[in-house]
């Protein structure tokens, strides 16, 4: 008797053939290794409040090669079973993925997602070129350290019973974020699958892919849906697993016969049985089963982990991990802030992010399997994921006094900003939109994308193509090498100059198109009040688009890049700007004091009359716009603010509102300062957004223990 294996050469199956007996008890003898010694260590790691993540890699560190114990598992046996965890968990992702998600989501968990993708990206393979690593190499390195962990956040999380806005706000970046890893599995496929750089092998690539993929999903959305929803209305359980699965692993098989990831056709097949309806049901159905494959898989993961050879590469280690926790931290926060949310919410939902995972893997694994990058990266990412899960934990405790300090140690009139733009980008979303503003909107945008679009496209033509071009000047006119090199530079800067300044021209339109809806023009005629809030407006988000579109380009242009042109030039544009935004917080600075100075002579006023506090605040919005919505809370004598000061209490260090004037019975109405203490009886008028004065308001109203 024997057992029916297939024949795998080069990673491509070939055929069948009748295996010994024994195979069987070494297939056994693996599962059972694996397994136990997995149950074993996650106990261990659940007990220590520590990821169970963490305890698969231990155990498969455990039965791999490269520790001296008598448990050493067959590691292509292993790496046979992972393959089948990586198929099950991307095709569980794809299950989540129907576009009516997508489109609850919204676009700001998709902005600060972009934006944190392509700066690390970025940061990735500049520090594999600092290393000195080949360009395949460096553009793995900015893909694995891309993404963030949705296992290790989300179990963290439900651990730390962490919910509300910061919960919405990780959760949908992290839905974002698995979107771009999908994106990049697609084009490091064709780049793997190329021979190397070339424009011409690099465009072929990409048509090739994109016609399997186009053709895979019209044939897919066309007869899987329906067969789904046949087979589920049989309402048999094992029916729907069995043929899930198997159409899983169908279209997985079919992109390995086409030269791609097997993980892209499972994420295909996912995403094809969620638009039957019927991904939910399906994912239950599937989760034990993937919970153990993927179990297997993060075993087969911590089997590679070899000390020596980290040791070797103990530098890559140490710069990769200082630059996941320190620019994905940095790079989320800021993409947060710049969405509307407020400095607390945005440093707590970068610290909580600031690691890699499962995608990391995936995304390496493509290349070692396609043979495209060296092998010591997948080591490596091994590494700098346990570095960073560890500290993750850590991460999202210390994030609490990690935003209260970095609120605190801003400049007076950036801390008047931060507050008052959350209310900006509230009263933005909340604007009526007219259908004209939509058609001028989408205009600018489809403008946009054509410019950056052309930019890049100059750029990568100029880099791949610039030895021909070069050789083809010489020829026609018969100057030297360095004359021609030199007329092919200054002919590219000709054409990339006016689309550069295309795309500032229409990121300041932009900027006024939505800061006008946000802060309306006064009428023709009258004083413009909202002028200074507006104009800092108008600079921020000229920034913010500028950012959103100058960082992924230079993502994107890097590999075929030489030297630090892109980072220079967008250095440059954002230092412009920045000494813009700077002034305009100047003006709005004194457009403030001038609105407290309002707002104290209006609740004076109120006070002397008797009449309600809240009528005056909204006759001072309407004086003073720009200034957010004002509101009043009265604090009673139990109420656990009272005897504390302003600066103590650190009511915008903690919520993101401020304090813009106090009414107290015995002196009236009088501006605040940080050593104010707080009495009974005292109305505050708090300025901010809806989210930020809420929480100020249940703050202010808690009652002393």
């Amino acid at each position: 008797m024997g057992a029916d294996l297939r024949v795998v050469v080069d990673g491509v199956a070939t055929g069948w053939y009748v295996a010994p007996m024994g195979a069987e008890n070494e297939f056994l003898q693996a599962l059972a290794m694996v397994l136990g010694t997995a149950a074993i260590t996650t106990v261990l790691f659940r007990r220590l409040r520590q990821p169970v993540v963490l305890g698969y890699l231990l155990a498969g560190f455990i039965i791999g090669p490269n520790l001296p114990v008598p448990l050493v598992a067959d590691p292509h046996l292993v790496r046979l079973l992972s393959e089948l965890g990586v198929i099950l968990l991307m095709f569980s992702i794809g299950l989540e993925f129907s576009l009516r998600k997508l489109l609850k989501i919204g676009g700001p968990s998709f902005i600060v997602a972009l934006l944190a993708a392509s700066i690390m990206i970025w940061l990735g393979f500049s520090t594999g070129r600092l290393l000195g690593w080949g360009p395949r190499d460096c553009i793995f390195a900015g893909a694995l350290v891309a993404i963030s962990s949705t296992t290790i956040v989300i179990k963290a999380f439900n651990e730390g019973g962490v919910v509300g806005r910061l919960r919405e706000l990780v959760v949908g970046v992290l839905i974002a974020q698995d979107l771009i890893a999908i994106v990049l599995v697609a084009a490091l496929t064709a780049l793997s699958t190329g021979a190397g750089l070339s424009a011409e092998q690099l465009v072929s690539t990409t048509a090739q892919l994109g016609v399997f993929l186009l053709g895979l999903v019209v044939v897919g959305m066309l007869v899987v849906p329906r067969g789904m929803r046949a087979v589920t209305r049989l309402e048999q359980k094992e029916t729907t697993l069995v043929a899930s699965i198997g159409l899983c692993f169908v279209v997985a098989l079919l992109a390995q016969r086409f030269g791609y990831s097997v993980a892209l056709g499972a994420f295909i097949a996912g995403s094809l049985i969620s638009e039957s309806g019927e991904g939910k049901a399906v994912e239950q159905l599937i989760e034990p089963v993937r919970d153990m494959f993927a179990a297997v898989f993060f075993v087969s993961v911590g089997m590679m982990i070899d000390p020596l050879l980290i040791a070797e590469h103990g530098l890559a280690v140490l710069l990769l991990s200082v630059v996941v926790v320190v620019g994905q931290s940095t790079a989320i926060a800021l993409g947060a802030f710049l969405t509307g949310n407020g400095v607390r919410t945005s440093v707590k939902a970068g610290l909580s992010l600031a690691q890699i995972g499962e995608f990391s893997f995936i995304l390496v694994g493509v290349g070692v399997g396609l043979k495209a990058v060296s092998s010591f990266l997948y080591p490596i990412a091994v590494a700098v994921s346990v570095v960073t899960t560890f500290a993750t934990p850590w991460l999202i405790r210390a994030s609490d006094p990690v935003a209260r300090f970095v609120d605190r140690k801003l400049p007076p009139r950036l801390q008047t900003f931060v507050v008052l733009y959350a209310s900006w980008v509230d009263h933005l979303r909340r604007a009526p939109s007219r259908p004209r503003e939509r058609s001028g909107l989408r205009r600018l945008l489809r403008l946009l994308l054509v410019d950056v679009g052309l930019v890049a496209g100059v750029i990568i033509s100029f880099s791949l193509g610039r030895q021909r071009w070069a050789e083809t000047v010489v020829e026609g006119l018969g100057v030297t090498d360095g004359v021609a090199r030199v007329s092919v530079l200054v002919a590219t800067l000709a054409l990339v100059g006016p689309l550069c300044f295309g795309v500032l021209r229409i990121a300041r339109r932009l900027g006024v198109m939505l800061a006008t809806s946000a802060l309306p023009d006064a009428v023709a005629g009258t004083v413009d009040l909202a002028a200074a809030p507006r104009r800092a407006l108008v600079i921020t988000l000229q920034l913010g688009v500028v950012l959103l579109v100058g960082v992924p380009l230079m993502a994107v242009t890097q590999p075929f890049i030489n030297g630090v042109e892109g980072v220079v030039v967008l250095s440059a544009l954002l230092v412009v700007l920045g000494i813009g935004f700077w002034r305009s917080t100047a003006n709005l600075e004194g457009h403030v004091r001038a609105g407290v100075e309002v707002i104290v002579e209006a609740l004076a006023r109120q006070a002397r009359s008797g009449s309600s506090t809240n009528d005056s605040l909204v006759d001072v919005h309407a004086l003073v716009p720009g200034m957010g919505e004002p509101v009043s809370v009265q604090l009673s004598a139990a109420s656990s603010a009272v005897g504390q000061t302003l600066g103590d209490l650190n009511l915008r260090g903690m919520t993101g509102a401020s304090v813009l004037a106090i009414v107290r019975s015995d002196v009236g109405a009088l501006v605040p300062s940080a050593k104010e203490p707080l009495r009974a009886g005292d109305v505050l008028a708090l300025a901010g957004s809806p989210e930020a004065v809420a929480a100020a308001q249940r703050l202010l109203t808690d009652l002393a223990p």
